[in-house]
């Protein structure tokens, strides 16, 4: 399997300083600060990146899951909401909140939910951000 980058520089203090992040692929490119990370400032911040991973994760190993059990979804749109929070003296991702739609023919609502979970749970990037609590709200429509 192939390895994947990204890279990050930061100049300056945390409180003033600013930085950039880019993906491998060159497919992203942009700036991040304090501002962006912990206020509301112009930007990215690395958990609105993990968000995105998690989100695409999520969607494709649910896609396969359908697919192992003779399933072919026409859509999964999933948002990943992902909390950061002070813990002692220091920040860390606690939560991860998934919200999933999908349309799926064929499908009946018991099935939709085992599978849903199962892709979850099986996510290589839920696997890797296991430290957090990882909630799925899955609606089929």
């Amino acid at each position: 399997m192939a390895a994947r980058t990204s890279e990050a520089v930061w100049n300056g203090d945390l409180l003033h300083g600013h930085g950039s992040m880019k993906l491998g692929s060159g497919a992203y490119e942009g700036q991040y600060s304090f501002s962006s990370r912990f206020e509301s400032g112009v930007g990215t911040n690395p958990e609105e990146l993990i968000a995105a991973a998690h989100a695409g994760c999520f969607s494709m190993a649910f896609s396969a899951t359908l697919g192992k059990n003779g399933f072919t979804p026409t859509s999964i749109h999933t948002k990943a909401t992902v909390h950061l929070e002070k813990v002692g003296e220091g920040f860390n991702i606690t939560r991860i909140e998934l919200d999933t739609e999908a349309q799926i023919p064929g499908i009946d609502a018991e099935t939709f939910a085992k599978l849903a979970d199962a892709a979850k749970t099986g996510c290589p990037v839920s696997k890797v951000l296991a430290a957090a609590q990882i909630s799925l709200n899955a609606k089929l429509v």
